[in-house]
């Protein structure tokens, strides 16, 4: 039986997760205190998103949703609070950021914010909320020709991962004499209990309720999960060990950790932490 083990949110991408013991699952990725996933991102002077492949420290910046602000604290800085509610369209400052090479519309967080996370992250940055006017599509290629969209994760809404495929990989680095990895560093929205290792490639849909999510492309991995997410400092990379066996064809053999996943049917469901999850494979 499948059960959802695992759900954490991140509010500004590439910075801590927040562990969940629910959340809502909408079409464009969790939600919580009507904050979404990866609402906010940090982008260079240029406006060219920033993360933990380059800047591993912004593992330290950990938020915390309050009841009408985002509180971010990070080692050795005061911490910052950041208003929930949206800024007024007709005042607020735009910028026009780039996330891969796609433009995005944003709202310009102010001058302090930009200079606490410049501080934070030792770089001249700036932190972006995403528009709710903009529709950030994700490419059909994997979908099917599904539509879906996002706010600023990397490419789909929703990451899923197998807790058994994370006791494969530590199996394999413990047998060479390494440490074992909490699952933060793939950094997962769902984690999915009492499947098979890696299963979740193979998954037709997972059924939470009335909402279907259907996973739809393997999750090629980068640097990141070398990055112990307590320290912000990189040690040993897993895709070391991972990569005899999961490297994917379809991804011109990049190494593979998770399903990135859309929401084909249903929305807006609360999910919690223990709850039995539909499964089904594709074969």
């Amino acid at each position: 039986m499948a059960i959802l083990s695992e759900i954490t949110f991140y509010p500004i991408k590439s910075c801590a997760g927040i562990a969940l013991r629910e959340a809502v699952l909408t079409s464009s990725g969790l939600m919580s205190e009507q904050v979404y996933d990866r609402e906010w991102m940090v982008v260079d002077s240029a406006g060219r998103f920033l993360t933990q492949r380059e800047y591993p420290r912004m593992a330290l910046i950990v938020p915390k949703i309050k009841a009408t602000t985002l509180e971010l604290r990070a080692p050795g800085m005061l911490r910052l609070e950041i208003e929930l509610g949206l800024p007024h369209p007709q005042s607020a400052p735009m910028l026009e950021v780039q996330l891969w090479d796609e433009p995005v519309r944003a709202y310009d967080c102010d001058e302090v914010t930009a200079a606490w996370f410049s501080n934070a992250i030792g770089v001249p940055c700036r932190l972006v909320r995403f528009h709710p006017d903009v529709v950030r599509a994700t490419s059909t290629q994997w979908t099917g020709g599904i539509a879906a969209s996002t706010l600023f994760s990397d490419g789909y809404p929703i990451l899923v991962a197998g807790a058994a495929s994370l006791d494969d990989v530590n199996d394999r680095l413990r047998a060479i004499g390494r440490d074992a990895l909490p699952m933060n560093r793939f950094r997962p929205n769902l984690v999915i209990g009492g499947i098979g290792a890696f299963e979740e490639d193979y998954a037709e849909f997972l059924q939470f309720g009335n909402t279907t999510l259907k996973p739809v492309k393997p999750c090629a991995r980068c640097p990141i999960p070398s990055v112990d997410q307590a320290t912000g400092v990189p040690g040993p990379d897993p895709l070391d060990v991972m990569h005899g066996y999961r490297a994917k064809p379809e991804l011109d053999g990049a190494i593979c950790f998770g399903m990135n996943a859309i929401v084909t049917q249903g929305g807006d469901e609360r999910i919690v932490v223990g709850q039995e999850v539909g499964f089904e494979l594709a074969f």
